[in-house]
């Protein structure tokens, strides 16, 4: 992410803040253990409530109320939750298992680590069941070095030097400690750059993929989602150029819309069908702003390309996440992916304004934009905001911090879990309307669950309905505060 995306994304989270949303004195600090299950209403209830306030007194908290679907004569804003109307089903929510996170996770002692990632993957009442991680093929900039699978200096287009030896000390022991605790995790892999020989510039950061060495890279990511399912991890996806269109990053690489396509027809999707690969290939994997809007159009409006792709991934460091919902209406075939969001470490943003922003925009905007995913980026950082690359981000604060074997939550660990907890992957999103100041999205669980997600994105109380086959039942949220329903 660049230095321009990361001023526009402060921007908009704190603008909220300086409009008088939330105060800025010092927040009460959270509970000092992670939640810990149903905890049992003062009277019968029909609607389950998991509450996140924006300071912090309630964070993943089940609440103690009795709600029951009925008549009512109010004139509260109403949510109305349409389960005959039907959209996308859902991959899962999750994080981007970095380099880093794999590192900080692999200190931790056994017990310790064996503890977290249950909290973090499992799926029981005292975890909160994250269902799809993004990782990186080769180092991120969130990698303590830069490295690729085939760093052997001069061209090696038989791939003869082509090894998984990186990922060996801890990235794939940790990789298969989650595995072990959810064998179902989808996985999508994503490369920062080619090797060094395969480019224009010969260097790790910016540059282009040469075209003599197309056939090469595309038998490169051939042997990658084989070595890995050697290995025992099965990649469910792979994106081909992270932030294609920013070569700033250590490591980065630039590709072009039509370099994408050619990529893709001529080399990339022939060599998967020889491979006999099952693992989807998403164009772009970048932000939904006119130049990436056009890249994206440009590989799908390709048929040869687009007969090999299954959809289109994007951050949002520029652009509306609401673009997403155009590029489903141009290509309603191809599915979409939210894969990236970071949250900056505390210093420009409180937690309560990054509550908001991420909620709004990511949990509910991307999938009311179609994405069947939602990705937070990091899931772990020690408590430098490290490993990093040089010239790597300094400021990406992991969904839980690290030092030594204490564990802090932060807040991509709370906006995900509102989300991951409840809406399990075959999850469908259903149609609802939306109040002023109470955006929301809701889904029909494959367990007969209905689940419904609301932010209060004013300053105040709101009382609200939430209509159900007719019958509704009242509540309340303060102002900023975020609440999972389910029934």
């Amino acid at each position: 992410m660049n230095f321009l995306s990361r001023f526009t994304y402060l921007a908009a989270v704190a603008m909220p803040l300086l409009l008088g949303a939330c105060k800025k004195e010092a927040e009460p600090a959270g509970p000092a253990t992670p939640p810990t299950g149903p905890v049992t209403p003062t009277g019968p209830s029909q609607v389950a409530v998991w509450l996140t306030a924006p300071d912090k007194t309630a964070l993943l908290y089940r609440q103690k109320v009795s709600l029951v679907f009925g008549a009512s004569t109010n004139n509260d804003p109403t949510i109305v939750v349409d389960t005959t109307q039907t959209y996308q089903t859902m991959d899962g929510f999750g994080y981007t298992l970095t380099g880093g996170s794999a590192y900080v996770l692999s200190q931790m002692g056994a017990s310790n680590r064996a503890s977290l990632i249950r909290e973090l993957f499992a799926t029981d009442s005292s975890s909160i069941g994250v269902s799809y991680l993004r990782i990186s093929i080769g180092a991120s900039d969130l990698s303590s070095s830069v490295y690729t699978y085939d760093d052997s200096g001069t061209p090696d287009p038989a791939l003869a030097n082509f090894s998984l030896a990186p990922e060996q000390a801890y990235f794939i022991p940790v990789l298969k400690e989650i595995l072990a605790v959810n064998p179902g995790i989808k996985i999508l892999g994503s490369p920062w750059t080619a090797p060094s020989w395969m480019k224009s510039n010969n260097s790790p950061i910016g540059g282009s993929l040469l075209p003599q060495y197309y056939d090469a890279y595309a038998r490169y990511f051939v042997k990658y989602v084989q070595g890995m399912q050697a290995a025992g991890i099965p990649i469910d996806a792979v994106t081909l150029q992270n932030e294609p269109l920013y070569g700033g990053n250590n490591p980065s690489m630039l590709m072009t819309g039509s370099e994408q396509a050619t990529f893709i027809k001529n080399n990339v999707g022939p060599a998967f069908r020889a491979a006999g690969l099952s693992t989807k290939i998403i164009a772009y994997d970048h932000n939904p702003d006119q130049a990436g809007l056009s890249f994206v159009s440009t590989v799908l409006s390709d048929a040869a390309a687009s007969a090999f792709v299954d959809g289109s991934a994007f951050h949002l460091y520029g652009g509306s996440i609401n673009s997403l919902a155009g590029v489903h209406d141009q290509f309603p075939s191809k599915n979409i992916y939210f894969t990236e969001q970071w949250t900056q470490a505390p210093g420009t943003a409180s937690f309560g304004g990054d509550l908001n922003y991420h909620v709004a925009n990511l949990e509910i905007g991307a999938v009311r934009n179609w994405s069947r995913n939602v990705l937070e980026w990091n899931l772990a950082s020690d408590q430098n905001y490290g490993p990093h690359t040089p010239g790597g981000c300094t400021q990406c604060l992991g969904a839980v911090t690290i030092n030594g074997n204490s564990v802090t939550r932060n807040v991509a660990y709370y906006t995900v879990a509102h989300s991951s907890k409840f809406v399990r992957p075959g999850s469908v999103r259903v149609a609802t309307n939306v109040p002023t100041n109470l955006p929301n999205v809701a889904y029909k669980t494959p367990n007969g669950k209905r689940v419904l997600v609301v932010l209060n994105s004013g300053s105040s109380l709101q009382n609200f309905n939430i209509q159900y086959k007719g019958k509704l039942v009242g509540t309340s949220l303060y102002g900023g505060s975020v609440a999972t329903y389910v029934w």
